[in-house]
């Protein structure tokens, strides 16, 4: 079946406007650590991918899987080792106040339990989100996002500040911390109460802005003091992938009261998680009889092992920080000889490129980031765009990225940026 008669047929069983990479959608059909193939039996590869946070079909994930789907996959209402064997890796990954955990299936999911445990804990409904950001789409967290927001308007215990822009600073901490006091205010105002702040530590949605340690420490002060939590949601920045902490809120220097997780979790298994200390949990249990059906399943759980084993047994923390600076010293290169770079920033395989039309200016060029990430992918190079203007090049490849691959990416990026 030709791309144009399968998108036909897509466009039939799922319906309008579901969105497809690139003006023109690649067909993958195989994938191998850094690398896909599409249907045509072409090569890509992949710097967009923390779904296969290590790279695809690590077989270290895939035979645990396996081995376990052909012995055992029921919930978490009969005992089972795998849960409690995670777990306890976990949470000592974790600050030391986080002591427990609750097992879901995505990242959508771990934020929506997220702010219910907040809300339980603190007995308060207000919720504080970043202006650009995304946590998932049930329609608790789809309120938080202001990028597509809900039909009807946002709920009155939703309050939105404005997101850090190292490019185009809006104050820096201070301002930030000035617009949670504000947040706070509002909400206790219309009888809200604050139950919590949720926010990316890394700010990735937001084009990677470029923060000092301790910056958001402020903040936590003042949403602390009104009696809110701090919901670190690390679906994008954790498990190693900024190369110099395992978490994205370590990097940031700040200690959130729940961290939630996602995507790499599994290395494209689909399983989630939240993790929080025992009396934030206990709280929760007491107000919520919450199940959840494939949450903790032992397949999951095996894969989410695997995912551990494979970070520390392979030294891929360590490979990512390494491979980022070897990216963004070569996008530095990059930004002499092109002027349409106007900032670069991030860490580890966590990285942006913010694109301009005029670098004296700051002038966010949206159209040529698009144009770019087309080029690339014409190219053989799978990347991505987001930023508050649209216009930051997104570079998240597989953990298995390394120097051989950074040095293909960006010499492709040079001379689609020459053709530029």
């Amino acid at each position: 079946m030709s791309d144009t008669a399968m998108m036909a047929r897509r466009r039939r069983l799922l319906g309008p406007d579901v969105r497809l990479f690139y003006e023109d959608p690649v067909h993958l059909v195989r994938g191998e650590g850094a690398w896909a193939w599409d249907a045509a039996g072409r090569r890509y590869l992949a710097a967009y991918n923390n779904v296969a946070q290590f790279g695809h079909c690590h077989p270290a994930v895939v035979s645990p899987i396996t081995r376990q789907a052909g012995l055992l996959n029921t919930h978490t209402r009969y005992l089972h080792d795998g849960i409690l064997d995670y777990v306890e890796r976990l949470v000592a990954l974790l600050p030391d106040a986080i002591t427990c955990a609750a097992m879901v299936c995505t990242g959508s999911e771990a934020n929506d339990l997220a702010l219910r445990m907040a809300q339980a804990a603190t007995g308060q409904r207000g919720i504080i989100a970043t202006d650009h950001t995304y946590h998932g789409n049930t329609a608790a967290v789809s309120q938080l996002s202001t990028i597509s927001p809900p039909v009807g308007g946002f709920a009155g215990h939703i309050r939105h500040v404005a997101a850090p822009d190292s490019y185009r600073p809006l104050g820096g901490s201070a301002a930030f911390t000035l617009a949670v006091e504000t947040a706070c205010a509002s909400l206790i105002a219309d009888s809200h109460g604050v139950s919590a702040m949720i926010l990316c530590p890394l700010f990735v949605n937001e084009g990677f802005p470029d923060l000092p340690p301790c910056f958001l420490d402020p903040a936590r002060v003042v949403l602390r003091r009104h009696g809110g939590l701090l919901i670190a949601d690390e679906v994008q920045p954790g498990f190693g992938r900024i190369g110099s902490h395992f978490w994205g809120h370590q990097r940031a220097a700040v200690v959130p009261d729940i961290v939630t997780m996602g995507k790499p979790m599994g290395n494209g298994h689909p399983v989630a998680a939240l993790a929080t200390s025992d009396a934030i949990m206990s709280a929760f249990r007491a107000n919520f009889g919450y199940f959840n059906t494939f949450g903790g399943n032992p397949v999951s759980c095996a894969a989410a092992i695997a995912v551990l084993d494979v970070i520390e047994g392979e030294g891929l923390q360590a490979k990512a920080a390494q491979t980022g600076t070897l990216l963004l010293a070569g996008l530095a290169r990059l930004a002499e000889k092109h002027p349409m770079i106007g900032d670069i920033r991030g860490s580890g395989l966590a990285i942006g490129a913010e694109i301009v039309s005029d670098r004296r200016a700051n002038t966010a060029d949206a159209a040529t980031c698009l144009r770019i990430v087309n080029a690339m992918r014409q190219g053989g190079v799978l990347m991505g765009s987001n930023g508050i203007h649209a216009n930051v090049l997104k570079i998240g490849p597989p953990m298995a990225f390394g120097p051989a691959e950074a040095a293909l990416l960006l010499d492709l990026l040079d001379e689609v940026l020459a053709g530029l």
